[in-house]
């Protein structure tokens, strides 16, 4: 007896052994496609932001962290945090009035998104097709958008204070539409008013030819958006947080993210997955929290995080942003996973692009220590601005997010399933990070921006 207890000690020693350094953790795809069974699962009815569907699957998150020996962050006593949140629900009839003309929704009118409020002001029509020669004004018309996508006029209007963006319907707005979940975008806010990633964005309107046409020669009238009896959801995001302690608690914190929700079910019934966007990024963090926990405690500590509400404009990370467990400037740098479940067949096989790889050092250091990761090959389609990362980088951090396919045909579509997931693919993903955070973990390297990389 007393031998067989020494040969199970001693096994248990060479296991230990062989999991003390994140080069000897092997990611199983058993495991990768377990992860991807449960969240992308019927069950969870896409995990739509701020509903107790995204509730389940940050508790299952959560109980992996605990699982894996991840403790509570710092001041926290569970592995979740909870936020309100308030959006706005629409009516279904919204319309336009300009002149003596109106245009209605459903009749020459789509409603893109909405802040939620009926709104006037002087119509401004956009001749230009640089979206840096955009005008400011409440109401803007885009009359050329030349070779500029809808969502770069959209950003410079953001940017210039527009209040509400109109464009003619085409298949750029309608797939604008298509990634909204096929219904109006909305803007909801933390419970007090504050918008995420960056602030409110404006009111977005395609028009038919007839309407738009009308409008573009009405430069100078006064435009009205009357949505016709909105009111307000309340409802509640969850993030779910685990704490792997360092050794050195003056050497910061690496902050590991992605976001657990999705698109939920559209009104037709149909169920969008997300098994790609973003349980993939979900999976990646459980998994690299399994590896490194498995293993010698880091010198830096690292905070393992999946955000509620990224999809409704990054909630989770913004509330995160406001209220986080460990001081932000302890915050060394952030990695955000997001869609890593396809290959991009323009990149080298294996390779991932980091958004924004040139606006910091992290991207061509970690790729100097073996992560296979390349420059954004879609600048402009503006990524580094679309994930959660960016809430962070807009607090000083250093955050880049990390992406396999990042125009896959399946992003925001019905056929974002497990089916269509490259489990192969996205295991050796998973596995390819674990050593570049463990530097990241366990060096003196402190990431910083390039001149003018700051956002």
């Amino acid at each position: 007896m007393a031998m067989r207890r020494m040969m199970a000690a001693a096994a248990v020693m060479a296991l230990m052994a062989g999991v003390a350094h994140a080069e000897d953790w092997t990611v199983k795809p058993q495991w990768v496609a377990a992860h991807e069974a449960f969240l992308a699962s019927d069950a969870l009815r896409g995990r739509g932001s701020a509903t107790p569907d995204e509730g389940v699957a940050a508790v299952y998150v959560a109980s992996e962290f605990q699982a894996y020996g991840l403790k509570p962050a710092p001041g926290m006593d569970t592995y979740l945090q909870t936020a309100k949140v308030t959006r706005p629900k629409l009516s279904g009839h919204a319309f336009v009035t300009l002149g003596a003309g109106r245009t209605d929704e459903g009749a020459g009118l789509t409603l893109l998104y909405s802040n939620g409020q009926s709104l006037s002001g002087v119509l401004t029509v956009a001749a230009s097709d640089d979206p840096k020669a955009l005008p400011t004004g409440d109401v803007v018309l885009i009359a050329n958008p030349g070779k500029t996508p809808l969502y770069g006029w959209w950003r410079a209007a953001r940017e210039k204070g527009v209040k509400l963006l109109i464009v003619r319907e085409n298949d750029d707005s309608k797939a604008a539409l298509a990634r909204f979940g096929g219904v109006t975008g909305t803007a909801p806010q933390l419970e007090g008013g504050q918008n995420g990633m960056g602030g409110a964005r404006p009111d977005l309107i395609a028009l038919s030819d007839a309407a738009f046409d009308a409008a573009a020669k009405a430069g100078g009238q006064s435009l009205t958006l009357d949505l016709n009896g909105a009111t307000t959801d309340k409802s509640v995001t969850t993030n779910a947080i685990g704490w792997l302690q360092g050794t050195d608690p003056k050497a910061g914190v690496i902050l590991i993210s992605a976001h657990l929700d999705h698109l939920g079910v559209r009104p037709d019934g149909v169920i969008m997955h997300g098994a790609n966007d973003d349980a993939s990024g979900t999976t990646a963090v459980m998994e690299v929290a399994h590896a490194l926990a498995s293993g010698k405690p880091p010198r830096r500590s690292i905070l393992f995080v999946a955000y509620g509400s990224e999809e409704i404009g990054g909630l989770g990370s913004t509330y995160f942003g406001a209220h986080p467990p460990v001081p932000l400037s302890d915050i060394v740098t952030n990695l955000e996973f997001e869609m890593i479940g396809a290959h991009d067949p323009k990149m080298a096989p294996g390779e991932m692009m980091m958004t924004g790889f040139d606006r910091s050092n992290l991207g061509p250091t970690l790729k100097a220590h073996g992560a296979l990761v390349a420059p954004d090959l879609y600048p402009d389609q503006h990524f580094f601005e679309r994930s959660d990362n960016y809430s962070l980088a807009l607090k000083g951090i250093v955050a880049h997010t990390i992406s396999g396919w990042a125009v896959t045909p399946t992003y925001h579509d019905p056929s974002d399933t497990i089916a269509n997931l490259d489990i192969p693919f996205m295991t050796q993903a998973i596995q390819s990070l674990i050593v570049p955070v463990e530097y990241l973990a366990n060096s003196d390297f402190t990431p910083a921006w390039a001149p003018g990389g700051k956002p």
